[in-house]
């Protein structure tokens, strides 16, 4: 069919709806509803669309567009729940399964007829893991059999008035819902306020006497405090306790003050700082605070956070990784550098990278270099830290390298995966196999590395029409090397037995020297180096130029302004 998608953000679900349907043949077509009515019903008019589908939206639709052509809608809740903060509500309530349902557009928000509907578990996550995973999952499942109960022509939709549709509205969820009372709150409530707000929109607070959203939690076992003091920082994360505990918060934001840009997330210690150079009241800046360092070899029964851990089963090294919206600031693709060359001194003979729920990568770290005093400089100094990673996984012959993705990956994230010897990927996930959108050239060696995979005619594609690919698209065309048919949850678990799978193979000592004939043999064709040089040459012009789309584009995206890279750009996109 011919389907137009009206999403207000070209996000993880509606980039994973668009390459699924188009895995189905379908012409898909997609309008941002931020672009105005007007533009929605432009696209309406030029696409002559079959079906609408609105897989995210923050806006109604125009009524004399959902009057005129069937509409369907992606309601974040089971049927009958009805509200835009469903899944806002779910998390505060602490609810063992949700839903998701897809529904006619009418005139009163969320009440038109059902035209399937998933079920899902919750677990104890962040609120943006479980969108972009169980939520992403269930939606997708119920929009592709809503698809085809259309297609059929015979599916009489089920009314909301049916007697077993139990309808329950919830309003906004708002921050005063969210706020968090430091002295009576357990550690248990706090995580959950956190992790309900961990992307959008945060959690409204006072630091150092200035209000500030809190981003993301993870709990500590160790340290301890007075309620609501700040104890210690951690890989760009500061430490505050609880009643009965403490939580790690890895990003803050301050509050938008009258006349000045619109504020965005960054690390939590870097927001101190600059409070605390902009005079903020109060005692305990970060100058104050200890680092309190966690091994990178974590016992087993400790309960606190890191983004970056190893651990070693026989002859498997696992590094796993997770850093908040899958963006890797310089200081961080140097930990995990210093990381992976730990794990390369430990005796395996399988290394995997990755291999937990949600984002694997998403490259270099946008927020910090535009709140960088020279972004240009810091975005120099990021992609050489990306660079220098991937070049370490590039030139590893001792052993075989596995990335695992059990989330989305993009851009240099997703060249850092293709950097191993194999690449597994959980069904569902989304890759950005480009650059295009915010207005880059690419480096990461992936002049080198996606060729090798896909092809030069292929990998030509790829970054032109800068378009999100399926898992089982990018399995076709060799962009991964397997599927794993499994639920975010069951990802690594999976991995592990895979794992252990690749490492008992009798073969496994022919293909270890086969991979180290095979770079010497490409390093005599083309040395890494000249890959690196040819594109870091590219991109530095970019970097360094004021007047270059780059800086303007990761201006609006970090800001979520209108002219980020949520846009598709090419390729019956709109």
């Amino acid at each position: 069919m011919n389907i137009l998608l009206v999403a207000s953000a070209f996000n993880s679900l509606s980039q994973r709806v668009y390459a699924e349907l188009a895995d189905l043949g379908h012409r898909v077509d997609v309008v941002l509803a931020s672009h105005g009515p007007d533009a929605v019903r432009a696209a309406v008019h030029e696409t002559r669309p079959e079906l609408i589908l609105a897989p995210m939206l923050k806006t109604a639709l125009p009524e004399d567009v959902w009057r005129e052509h069937t509409c369907l809608v992606v309601h974040p809740g089971p049927p009958g729940d009805r509200g835009p903060s469903s899944l806002d509500w779910a998390i505060a309530e602490a609810v063992p399964r949700w839903g998701v349902t897809v529904l006619q557009a009418e005139a009163s928000m969320d009440a038109g007829d059902i035209w399937a509907s998933e079920s899902f578990p919750v677990p104890p996550v962040g609120k943006s893991d479980l969108y972009r995973n169980e939520v992403s999952d269930a939606a997708t499942a119920a929009v592709l059999l809503a698809v085809q109960r259309y297609a059929d022509g015979s599916f009489k939709p089920r009314p909301q008035n049916d007697p077993e549709v139990a309808v329950v509205w919830r309003d906004f969820f708002r921050q005063e819902q969210r706020r968090i009372d430091w002295g009576r709150d357990s550690t248990e409530v706090v995580l959950r306020k956190l992790g309900g707000g961990d992307s959008q929109p945060g959690v409204l607070d006072e630091i150092l006497g200035r209000e500030v959203f809190l981003h993301g939690g993870h709990p500590e076992d160790r340290l301890r405090g007075r309620p609501g003091e700040l104890l210690a920082t951690r890989a760009g994360a500061v430490c505050r306790a609880t009643r009965d505990g403490a939580v790690w918060i890895p990003e803050l934001r301050p509050r938008k003050s009258s006349g000045d840009p619109a504020p965005f997330r960054r690390p939590a210690v870097s927001v101190l700082a600059s409070l605390a150079a902009d005079g903020a009241r109060g005692s305990g800046g970060p100058h104050r605070l200890p680092e309190d360092t966690a091994p990178l070899e974590l016992p087993a029964d400790r309960r606190t956070w890191t983004d970056i851990r190893y651990r070693q089963q026989g002859d498997i090294g696992f590094l796993t990784f997770s850093f908040p919206g899958g963006a890797m600031s310089t200081g961080q693709c140097r930990r995990l550098l210093a990381a992976y060359r730990y794990a390369l001194a430990r005796p395996t003979s399988v290394l995997v990278l990755g291999g937990v729920r949600d984002f694997f990568s998403n490259g270099i770290h946008l927020n910090v270099i535009e709140a960088a005093a020279d972004p240009a400089g810091e975005s120099w100094a990021n992609l050489n830290a990306m660079d220098d990673l991937v070049d370490a996984v590039l030139r590893t012959t001792d052993r075989l390298v596995v990335a695992a993705l059990g989330g989305n990956a993009a851009a240099g994230g997703l060249m850092l995966a293709l950097a191993a010897d194999e690449v597994w990927c959980r069904a569902g996930v989304v890759l950005n196999p480009h650059y295009r959108r915010m207005g880059l050239y690419g480096s990461e060696y992936w002049t080198y590395t996606l060729p090798r995979r896909v092809g030069v005619e292929t990998a030509r594609r790829l970054t032109s029409e800068a378009l999100p690919v399926s898992a089982a698209t990018a399995a076709r065309i060799g962009l991964v090397d397997g599927l794993v048919p499994v639920a975010a949850q069951e990802f690594a678990a999976e991995t592990e037995h895979r794992a252990a799978a690749l490492a008992a193979d009798p073969d496994l000592a022919r293909r270890i020297a086969a991979k180290a004939s095979a770079r010497q043999a490409d390093e005599e064709r083309r040395p890494l180096a000249d890959h690196r040089r040819a594109e870091l040459a590219r991109m530095r012009a970019i970097f360094f130029d004021s007047q270059t789309p780059y800086h303007a584009l990761r201006s609006a995206f970090v800001r979520k302004q209108p002219g980020g890279s949520d846009r598709p750009l090419s390729g019956g996109a709109r």
